[in-house]
């Protein structure tokens, strides 16, 4: 099943109602994992939906769908270890693995016996491990549903930008510590729709979670996930396709890195594969046309009942 979805550039879709960036994190918590703190935020009302953001943003990436959501459910996020308000130790060994770890220990901390996932681009391989480890009975929660947002669930078909291939090169380390805010912010608008260009205060914000706590010093650790994921590739694509819930893949199929590609491998290999494809959207569907993405996944889940 697939549908299209025409995105028109509204007010609305814009979002500008969502809060601003220092109201995000006044309005989080922070817990321990493992001796670091990690941000988290909640709200709203009825069952659990966990938001897992990508790289190299964090939780604020959801902020203007946030609102619509928690009208219907109770909406939980993190920024993960190493992204956004969390601390970002240097000499970590992240891993995709750990993430989800992380994950899985705040929800069975919270006592869900069940929850909902919507996850995007470093989110989704978080998930498909998360999925695999339901498969083979190790978590104390259920996954009622997953929806996923341009990811790189086939990495055949991913295609990074020369920036993060850099970044996961031998120089990596020096292309992390010397990223300027020029080059973050030229390479960051090729993943947007052309319809949606993120403005100069969006900009800013993403600039500032990525350098808070000294963020640009460890991204040549955090983005060894695109080793891992040629490494877990049967694992999570596994997971996939032994799934028993209801799954939705909602693409921006303009995304140069995991868009129109990833929308058609997922149809090969999923069977009754279920594809909203949204056009002129790139790479952050939720943070450009926040609208279609809430549309697109209510449909979804009135569909899933």
């Amino acid at each position: 099943m697939e549908q299209v979805i025409a995105n028109a550039r509204t007010d609305a879709n814009k979002g500008r109602e969502a809060s601003s960036l220092e109201g995000w994190q006044h309005g989080g918590k922070w817990f321990s994992y493992g001796g670091h703190a990690i941000f988290s935020r909640m709200a709203g009302h009825g069952e659990p939906l966990v938001l897992i953001h990508g790289f190299p943003t964090a939780s604020w990436d959801w902020s203007r769908v946030w609102p619509m959501l928690a009208q219907q459910h109770n909406v939980l996020t993190i920024d993960m270890l190493g992204f956004g308000f969390s601390d970002k130790p240097v000499a970590y060994p992240y891993s995709i693995e750990d993430q989800a770890d992380l994950l899985q220990g705040w929800i069975e901390g919270l006592g869900l016996a069940s929850v909902h996932l919507m996850a995007h681009d470093y989110g989704c391989s978080v998930t498909q491990e998360l999925m695999a480890r339901e498969q083979e009975g190790v978590l104390q929660f259920g996954i009622a549903s997953v929806c996923f947002l341009n990811g790189a669930l086939f990495p055949e078909v991913h295609n990074p930008l020369l920036i993060q291939k850099l970044l996961n090169s031998r120089l990596g380390g020096l292309i992390s510590r010397g990223l300027t805010r020029r080059t973050f912010e030229r390479n960051f608008r090729r993943l947007f729709g052309s319809q949606n260009p993120p403005d100069h205060q969006d900009l800013e914000d993403f600039w500032q979670l990525l350098t808070y706590n000294n963020g640009r010093g460890i991204l040549h650790h955090l983005i060894q996930f695109m080793e891992e994921r040629r490494c877990h590739r049967n694992r999570w694509v596994g997971a996939l396709q032994n799934a028993r819930q209801p799954m939705r893949l909602i693409s921006g199929t303009s995304d140069p890195v995991s868009g129109a590609a990833m929308a058609r491998r997922y149809r090969e290999l999923i069977s009754e594969a279920d594809v909203v494809s949204l056009r002129n959207v790139g790479h952050y569907p939720h943070f450009e046309c926040p609208w279609d993405v809430f549309s697109a996944y209510r449909d979804f889940r009135k569909r899933a009942q």
